[in-house]
């Protein structure tokens, strides 16, 4: 596994805060972000990028981009936020079927959006992203490293 791409709807809220858990768990690993209706060039959301600093990650640099079929291709892993998402990838991009799955697999669990919802929805979201990003992280790391 040599690369993972994380997606959500507007690559500002969920999906910048998965990549860098994401890269943080798996440093060996290729992590990036991108969103099904792309805020494209904007930077990751203010209270997205005040949760992660408090985590010591820093999204500054982070810019929304839009999913491509060549963004498809070069990841191993596809993660999507909620199961709608993971379908519309599928629909959009077909030889990526069979990598995309939700984040939240394991716990069976949507990331819903936080987006203008308040400092508490992104709180919760990010719950359920780390957990989501831990049960990914350990699974990738038995791939890579069979016992």
């Amino acid at each position: 596994m040599k690369s993972v791409l994380v997606v959500c709807i507007g690559n500002i809220c969920r999906s910048p805060m998965g990549q860098v858990l994401l890269a943080q768990a798996l440093p060996g690993v290729s992590v990036s972000s991108a969103g099904t209706g792309a805020l494209a060039g904007h930077p990751a959301d203010a209270a997205a990028q005040a949760l992660m600093a408090r985590r010591g990650l820093d999204l500054g640099a982070h810019r929304a981009r839009q999913i491509s079929p060549e963004l498809c291709r070069q990841a191993d892993l596809i993660l999507a936020m909620d199961d709608t998402q993971r379908r519309h990838i599928e629909a959009l991009y077909p030889p990526a079927r069979g990598r995309v799955f939700r984040l939240g697999h394991v716990a069976q669990v949507d990331v819903p959006d936080p987006y203008r919802q308040g400092q508490a929805a992104f709180e919760q979201a990010l719950e359920l992203i780390d957990a989501g990003v831990q049960a990914w992280a350990e699974r990738i790391r038995k791939i890579q490293s069979p016992s």
